[in-house]
């Protein structure tokens, strides 16, 4: 393996480990003040590792089957504990496919910001037990084929919503304060 691929799987496995941790502080309610600044941040930082894995030449894996890299992760706390952050705004719309046509779909941010968390887990327990490759080509293909497309919603729908929080005001609130400026 090249050192270029090397580090790629290095940074990669960084990125993932850091949504994780912020994932998962978010879901526990502890900071529900910046959970979406937060979020916002780690979502685009394993995005821009996804453009990095999804800008290179495909990754072949070294078997020709996908080693077992063991259980799934149980991410049903997660996604009630992200279900519960985002109580009311959950759910979003979301068009399915933009090159092929204008169907309309439903998603969910604890849905998808749970099942990001499952493939980047996926990846890592290849890296952990020495599959450097196998996770690599992991995370291309998973990225290519899913949580790409979710985590670019995800960012679209936290975007939206953070600028709902910081762009809507009451109108008799502004009105008040620019009173308040104009006459101090």
């Amino acid at each position: 393996m090249s050192d270029d691929l090397s580090r790629l799987a290095a940074e990669t496995a960084l990125d993932a480990r850091s949504y994780l941790a912020t994932v998962t502080t978010v879901a526990s309610g502890e900071s529900p003040d910046t959970a979406i600044p937060l979020l916002l941040l780690a979502v685009s930082r394993v995005l821009a590792a996804g453009a990095r894995l999804g800008a290179i030449t495909d990754i072949v894996p070294d078997e020709r089957y996908e080693a077992d890299p063991g259980p799934d992760a149980d991410v049903d706390p997660l996604r009630q504990g992200l279900g519960n952050v985002f109580d009311g705004l959950d759910d979003y719309a979301f068009v399915v496919d933009p090159l092929l046509g204008v169907e309309v779909a439903r998603g969910s941010l604890s849905g998808d910001l749970a099942e990001l968390s499952v493939a980047l887990t996926h990846g890592l327990q290849h890296l952990d037990a020495g599959r450097v490759t196998e996770a690599l080509w992991w995370w291309q293909f998973s990225y290519l084929s899913s949580w790409g497309d979710s985590a670019a919603r995800v960012m679209q729908v936290l975007q939206a919503v953070l600028s709902h929080i910081r762009l809507d005001a009451d109108d008799d609130l502004v009105a008040e304060a620019e009173f308040d400026a104009l006459h101090p």
